[in-house]
């Protein structure tokens, strides 16, 4: 009896053994198809997700090339009018360019021109002043009046004055002459000053070219001309006379001097 009851009780073990074992399998097993079920879901889900992408990128690219579609349509699309007016631009440009490079060559041209032609005018008065200055001739005086000369010109050496009594320089040259004897210009110019000097008495200034002048003292009238006037080479312009203070005690003559530059000079140099 005992046997028995032992044997149903290991008998009746082995069967909840086995239904516990069995029962662990399916657990396993339906464990295994869940877990297996959720990678797949999460595979699926990720490829959803990859091709949801692959559509927004191909849907970007779409875009973007329909864009530059346009734009290249845009540009290729002008109308002709449009192509027309900005060749016509571009010529009018060009054509505006040309015209300023043809203006500006012209002024330099011109301006060429004229500077040449001042350079040749300049040259042309140039050599005319060069050719007069040649052409001349550097003044010569004629003798005021005709006479022996009594008293030489001396700046650098004496001379005894008869009146003053002592050796003294003498700045002209006396030519003896009578009272009343007509003087006559020594050369062309105007008649700078008529007055009476205290030292040279009634004494006659005519300026000439060069920055010439020459001077007639010791005269007895100076009726002929004025103050101002032009005078002619060998004009009369006053007679000798013995009005000078300085040469009183001397004969009758005219006391003549020629001034270079304002300084006396001797005048036997330039009298012909």
């Amino acid at each position: 009896m005992r046997r028995e009851n032992r044997r149903k009780n290991l008998q009746g073990k082995t069967s909840t053994d086995k239904i516990i074992l069995y029962a662990g399998i399916g657990v396993a097993i339906l464990a295994v198809i869940v877990f297996a079920l959720f990678m797949y879901s999460k595979s699926l889900s990720d490829d959803v997700k990859n091709s949801t992408m692959s559509l927004e990128k191909m849907a970007n690219i779409t875009n973007s090339n329909t864009q530059n579609t346009e734009s290249a349509s845009t540009e290729m699309g002008k109308s002709v009018e449009e192509a027309a007016n900005e060749l016509n631009t571009t010529n009018s440009n060009n054509t505006t360019n040309q015209t300023n490079t043809a203006n500006v060559t012209n002024s330099i041209k011109i301006n060429t021109t004229n500077t040449n032609k001042a350079k040749n005018t300049a040259n042309v008065t140039t050599n005319a002043k060069a050719s007069k200055q040649e052409s001349k001739k550097e003044l010569t005086f004629a003798k005021p009046v005709e006479g022996e000369m009594m008293r030489e010109y001396a700046k650098d050496n004496l001379i005894y004055s008869e009146t003053l009594k002592e050796w003294t320089t003498h700045m002209g040259i006396d030519i003896k002459a009578d009272k009343t004897t007509v003087v006559k210009a020594a050369e062309a110019g105007t008649v700078k000053s008529i007055k009476n000097d205290p030292r040279y008495g009634l004494t006659i200034v005519i300026e000439h070219e060069d920055n010439f002048q020459t001077v007639y003292a010791n005269l007895l009238t100076s009726e002929f001309v004025v103050e101002g006037e032009k005078v002619e080479k060998g004009q009369s312009i006053g007679t000798v006379g013995n009005t000078a203070v300085f040469e009183i005690a001397d004969e009758a003559h005219l006391h003549f001097e020629i001034l270079k530059e304002s300084l006396p000079v001797d005048p036997s140099i330039y009298l012909k």
